[in-house]
């Protein structure tokens, strides 16, 4: 295993997930105190497995056609266009 690369991707999607809809709504979930802290625990981590390998096997699928420096530059583009739109709507609102 690649350290450097496991430590990047768990850093970058670690901060990328805090404080996000998913996290909160697994809150939300966890808040039901009829619900057992397990199910939702075991369901929350599926449902992201699954949601990664899907990442991963689109990453993979589309890195045989598209040359992974213009898929970065797809990806930058993508978080600089979220990043100013919040920024407007949180000026404008």
């Amino acid at each position: 295993m690649d350290w450097k690369i496991f430590l990047t991707v768990f850093a970058s999607i670690f901060i990328a997930e805090l404080g996000d809809k998913t996290q909160l709504a697994t809150m939300l979930f966890a808040a039901d105190r009829d619900t057992s802290k397990f199910d939702v625990f075991i369901a929350a981590s599926a449902a992201l497995v699954v949601a990664t390998a899907i990442g991963v096997l689109a990453g993979s699928l589309l890195s045989e056609y598209i040359d992974a420096k213009y898929l970065q530059y797809v990806a930058g583009i993508g978080f600089i266009a979220i990043g100013a739109f919040t920024l407007y709507n949180a000026y404008t609102g």
